[in-house]
């Protein structure tokens, strides 16, 4: 098979990694990898497998991008893909331009939500595909009820953890000592995380509000993430709430962490406490890779997610009576020892291979 995968760039995030990851896994199966995206910092590890690059601006949503349609055009015409692979709204739409009046053998049109998309028309163009990937229960009935399309043609297959980087193994003691030195206020304490960017609707205020709240005080909130420029003032009113609440002691962040599978390995619990329901609960699945509880509201893929590790960690959205009083018990419990295969970086790119096999096989 020729495959070509179409997304803005391919700088440092989960599409992008699960990009590459799935064309290191097509190049060793033999296939032809394609990528086109406007660059980034992965592009040298993508070519390192043998799979090709092909740069076009379209990272910027604006009409010049949108005029990049012919140079795709072209760019089909060179490579003759099978399957083009998009994994973004706005290269859809580009996509869909390219192929209208395609003079050559059409190739198949394959879409991945990687998210609840809005409705309104500039999102359509994820639903214009021959099949499409949803990455959790959440986001298929998400498509299901908001986008024409047949359920058949809808694929349910995980986003993958990647068990190199995330596993049981012990932390280095290295490690331990030069994060204790950083944070002592950590050691020997419970510690109970809760990752990810420092935004309005990631649900720190809950934590907060958990630590304030149990009656052992030997439990330690730990918040890992970054905080953009136009977050800092937000960041400084969660800093403020914790001086307020006497709980600067109890509650430490510790900004973005290249070291996060340590993080969650020292961990008691991580949770997500999101007030929205989230597409995949990706850090979940990370966090139980490495051993650790997991625990988080009952809601989108996260709920999936908890649901399938240790479900005891399911609490109803936003009870925070029943948060508080289930962390002591989840603590009693065993920690998970592997995760469901289905939530593997593997799995999901032989899923999504068998496809690919699969959808030429029907179409063609």
């Amino acid at each position: 098979m020729k495959i070509l995968q179409l997304l803005p760039e391919l700088k440092i995030g989960g599409v992008e990694r699960g990009s590459v990851d799935l064309s290191h896994e097509l190049v060793a199966d033999d296939h032809v990898s394609g990528v086109i995206s406007a660059g980034g910092h992965l592009e040298e590890s993508l070519k390192s497998h043998g799979a090709q690059h092909f740069n076009l601006p379209i990272a910027k949503k604006n009409f010049q991008a949108l005029k990049q349609f012919r140079r795709l055009r072209e760019i089909y015409t060179e490579f003759k893909p099978d399957i083009i692979h998009v994994r973004s709204r706005f290269p859809a739409w580009i996509n869909f331009l390219a192929l209208r009046n395609y003079s050559d053998i059409r190739p198949l049109v394959i879409s991945t939500f990687h998210g609840l998309y809005s409705k309104p028309f500039y999102s359509k163009s994820m639903s214009y595909a021959d099949e499409i990937i949803t990455i959790s229960k959440t986001v298929d009935d998400y498509v299901l009820k908001n986008y024409r399309v047949n359920k058949e043609n809808l694929h349910l297959i995980y986003r993958g953890c990647d068990l190199e980087e995330f596993n049981t193994s012990s932390v280095p003691e290295e490690w331990k000592k030069d994060w204790f030195d950083e944070f002592p206020q950590t050691k020997d304490k419970i510690i109970l995380t809760l990752p990810g960017r420092i935004t309005g609707w990631k649900g720190i205020e809950s934590l907060i509000s958990l630590i304030k709240n149990l009656k052992d005080k030997n439990f330690h909130g730990l918040i890992p993430g970054p905080a953009s420029p136009n977050k800092k003032n937000y960041l400084n009113s969660l800093k403020k709430l914790v001086k307020k609440n006497d709980l600067e002691s109890q509650i430490t962040f510790c900004g973005a962490r290249k070291d996060i599978a340590n993080i969650y390995k020292i961990s008691a619990i991580v949770f997500n406490l999101s007030s929205k329901p989230e597409p995949f609960g990706r850090t979940i699945i990370e966090a139980a890779a490495c051993g650790t509880r997991v625990m988080g509201w009952n809601q989108g893929g996260v709920g999936e997610s908890i649901d399938a590790i240790n479900p005891v960690g399911l609490i109803p959205f936003e009870d925070e009576t029943a948060l508080i009083e289930r962390v002591p018990v989840l603590i009693k419990e065993d920690c998970p020892q592997s995760i469901p295969e289905k939530f593997t970086k593997k799995y999901q790119a032989n899923q999504t291979i068998a496809l690919y096999k699969q959808a030429i096989k029907d179409h063609r």
